[in-house]
This record gives C-alpha cells, structure tokens and sequence, in this order.
C-alpha cells in the first residue's frame, strides 16, 4: 500500500510540474486564458498574504491560495511534497549519490520562520522585495528568463546542425514553423540579469550536495508558512509499538525531520508527507492517522524574543531602503510598465513573479536589478532597446495575477502615456551625420503617429549642400511605445529614447 502511495505522490508531482511549465509556454501567444496563467500565483500562500498586506487589498484569487493555506490544517504540508514545483525540481536533482552526508544543527531551520516573518513584517510596511524568496515566483521566474530560453538556444543549434543533413532539411524547416511560436519565440529571448537569476536557481539545486532538500528544511518561507498550520494538522505520522529502531526511515526522510534521539518521532511541520519512510519500513511501525492534535514544541520553532528582534529588524531595514542616501536618484530611462501611473502603488503591488515578462510577445518587459535600487528588485520594467511596447498587445496587464499592472482594453492601451521619446541629435545619422535615415518615422505606429520628417538643407566641409530628412518627435502625440529606440540602426545606445518628462 505505501509502494502504491509513492507512485501517486511522484506521479502527482510530474503532472503538476508539467502544468505549471505548460501553462507558462503557452500564456505566451494566449494559448491559454489569463485567469489560468494567474492561478500559477495564486497558489502560493505567501505572496498572496504579502500582497493583502501591502496594498491593503483582497484579490478574489487570493481564495485560492486561503484553501492550500487551510489544508495544511488537515494534511500538513503535502503541498511541498506532493504539488510545489520547486520542491519536485529539488527531488529531481537529488544528487543523493554526491551528498556531503553531514546533519546541520536543527538551530539552522529557524532560517526559515526569520524569512517569513521578515517578509510578512516588510509588506505589512508596504515592501515586497523578499518575495524573491517565495519558491512560485522563483520558479516561474527561473522558467521565464533561464530555463526555457536556454531549452530554445539548444533547439535551435540542434536545428541547425540537423539541416545540413539533406533528407532531415524540410523535416526539421516543418517542425521549425510548427513549434515557433508556439513553444519558442520566433526571436531568441534575451533576458537581462538572466544570468543572475541563473546562478540563484543552480544554488538552491546545488545546496542540495549539503542536505536532501536543504531549501526546504531550512530556508523555504513558504514552507514555513505552511509549517505553522501543519502543527496542528488532522493527518500526521504516529508511531506504534512495532518500531524496532532500525533507523531505515530516518535515514530517507527527504527533510531529515524523523528524529532517531526521540524515538524516531517526526515534526508535522516539517513532515512533507512524501511517504518515503512507509516504503522502508519492514514493520508497519507507524501509520499516517486521522487525528486532531498539536504537535510537541522544537527548539528551532520560532520563540518570543526571536520574533520580536526579526520585527524589529525589519523596520529598521524598510525604513534604510527608504531613505535617499540608499535608495538610487531618480532615473528619467525608468519605464513603468503599461497604465502603471503611481510607483508607491506599484511596489506595493507587484509580487516579483516574472509574468508579464513571460507573456509580453516583445521582450520589452524585463526584470529591473539595477536602475531603481534594492526596494525594486526584480519588478518589471520597459526596456525599449530589449523590445517594444507593441501598439496592438495588452497581454501584460490581462495576466497580471495580482493587478499590479491595470487591465487595460486596446483602446485604453493605446492612448496610455508610458513615456516620451527624444532623439539625441549628436548620434542621430539625419541631425548629426546628415545622413539619409527615417527609419523611427516608419516604425512609428499609425494612427496616432508621433515623430515626422522636417526637410532641411545642409552645406558639408567641402562646400556642397546636401537635403536630409530630419525626424521630429511630437510630444503631445508620443505615447512612448519604444519601437523607435528598439529599430534605431545606431549600434550601442539609440538615438532616440524613451524617457519620462
């Protein structure tokens, strides 16, 4: 029977890990609705609860995830072991044969409970930027900028190798064309900081060599979420007098939480119900029974003065990320996505999740790392010479599961203001080399067409006069879409930029 518990739980964990993947692939040509692509967020208890914090808003998606914050009340955190992708891609990469086998102190869970409240303390202050640390978000994210571009690269580079073969040439051009863009851009996606976002995934596989699933012994805040109403979950493991202490359980319990100096009793709150240790024991020593009852106090559970001193911590640190002295100067290339008017409001709001720059169709959204310092990190931003604002696309703001970025109809959309392009005459080729380019004036969207051409006549060096086509951007008309920074021929820095005025 518990053989057959297994082959559930593994089961379960691919079919949700594959939910999640194909739901994100396919929100990118709006395959699949927006309210489906919203639900990824809407699981995770922590941001959702970060979110009513914050903007002192509830989402009526914010149900959701009330439903896996109660079920833990009756089956603990089955959520992390049966559910979470990020908790099937740690038992994925397992790496059980390279483990450094050494137990850390228990102390070091407390790691945890000090995230979530510093978290839960910061959005109460109207901060979300430990939301980075929510393990949706971070999974999306990962899937957004790291994994699925890097998954296209060796496509395309197995494409291209596979064409020079003559019999394989119009198969592959036919699946090609099938699977772009349905799967992959047509464009290769470059994220910027995706490197960065990289490296933080491969740590938290990588810290797997130390312990089997050490991100969520130790430092999952969500799990600690969980782990608070799993203390007094219906369904917990309880021992019975068979147990002969042969220690088979302990050792392949995947959060080390079966405790061998305590009579190989195990916490709730850490307990995933991965049902690993019924696999190995030969005594049916122990049953996950239907009871209700609160589980014994652990020295790593969260006590008075350590909540009190993480409180105060957190003020401290929300209000230095506040003060101008750390906090980055105004940067006029700082572009808010689409009907996002009110910056407070907007970090008040954004959970970090990384959608929009999963389903804009033009990469101009990208995650910010740099430009608006530590209280931003990782909302998104418009980043014209990544892509453009296409003037026929309101996706960004369809998706946004927590409504962060206004849900704009087209028509709205196309009369929103996100900045105002300039042009730099020094590097423009018609002002500053008086050269024949027009090339912002033809991308420039109709109808509401914002930059034309004044003719104006030169005399050059030599004394011969030359008639050059100069672009003028109307302010009033410009509604900062960014598709003439993103088509300026200039290499490096464009010509003309979108920046706010």
């Amino acid at each position: 029977m518990s053989r057959n518990w297994q082959i559930t739980r593994k089961t379960l964990q691919a079919i949700s890990l594959v939910v999640f993947v194909l739901t994100l692939v396919f929100s990118k040509d709006s395959a699949f609705p927006p309210m489906l692509t919203s639900s990824l967020v809407h699981l995770s208890p922590l941001a959702m609860l970060s979110n009513l914090f914050s903007s002192k808003f509830f989402l009526s998606g914010s149900l959701l995830s009330l439903v896996i914050l109660l079920s833990s009340l009756v089956v603990g955190r089955a959520w992390c072991g049966w559910l979470c992708p990020m908790g099937t891609l740690l038992d994925v990469f397992n790496f059980s044969k390279l483990r450094i086998r050494k137990n850390l102190p228990q102390a070091f869970r407390k790691i945890k409970y000090i995230l979530l409240i510093v978290t839960l303390v910061s959005a109460i202050l109207g901060n979300l930027t430990l939301l980075v640390f929510d393990p949706i978000t971070i999974f999306i994210r990962s899937i957004t900028l790291v994994i699925w571009p890097l998954l296209d690269k060796g496509v395309f580079f197995l494409e291209t190798l596979l064409i020079k073969v003559p019999f394989l040439s119009e198969p592959v051009f036919a699946l090609d064309a099938w699977m772009r863009p349905r799967i992959f851009p047509i464009e290769s996606s470059i994220y910027q900081y995706a490197a960065l976002f990289g490296v933080f995934l491969m740590v938290i596989l990588l810290l797997n060599l130390i312990a089997e699933r050490f991100w969520c012994r130790y430092l999952c805040p969500l799990g600690a979420l969980l782990g608070l109403g799993s203390r007094l979950s219906l369904i917990q493991r309880r021992l019975n007098s068979n147990c002969v202490e042969c220690g088979l359980c302990g050792k392949d319990c995947p959060t080390g939480t079966i405790d061998v100096k305590n009579g190989y009793q195990s916490d709730p709150a850490e307990c995933t119900l991965c049902m690993d240790c019924a696999g190995t024991c030969t005594k049916s020593a122990f049953a996950f029974t239907l009871k209700w009852e609160a589980a014994k106090k652990q020295s790593y559970d969260p006590g008075r003065r350590l909540f009190i001193s993480t409180i105060g911590a957190s003020v401290v640190a929300v209000v230095l990320l506040r003060m101008g002295w750390i906090k980055k100067t105004a940067n006029s290339f700082l572009l808010l996505p689409p009907g996002v008017q009110d910056e407070d409001k907007f970090l008040s709001t954004c959970v970090r999740c990384g959608i929009c720059i999963q389903v804009c169709p033009t990469q101009a959204i990208q995650a910010d790392l740099s430009l608006s310092g530590i209280e931003r990190m990782a909302t998104p931003i418009l980043v014209p010479r990544k892509g453009y604002c296409a003037y026929t696309c309101n996706i960004c703001g369809q998706n946004c599961p927590v409504q962060a970025i206004p849900t704009l109809s087209l028509e709205e959309k196309r009369l929103t203001k996100i900045g105002t392009a300039s042009i730099n005459q020094s590097r423009c080729i018609a002002w500053g080399e008086h050269g024949n380019c027009i090339v912002c004036e033809e991308m420039c969207p109709l109808p509401h067409k914002a930059i034309s051409l004044e003719q104006k006549i030169f005399t050059q060096a030599s004394g011969d006069a030359v008639e050059v086509l100069l672009p003028i951007v109307d302010e009033d008309a410009c509604i900062g879409c960014g598709i003439c920074e993103n088509k300026c021929p200039v290499e490096g820095e464009a010509a003309i930029r979108v920046q706010l005025i």
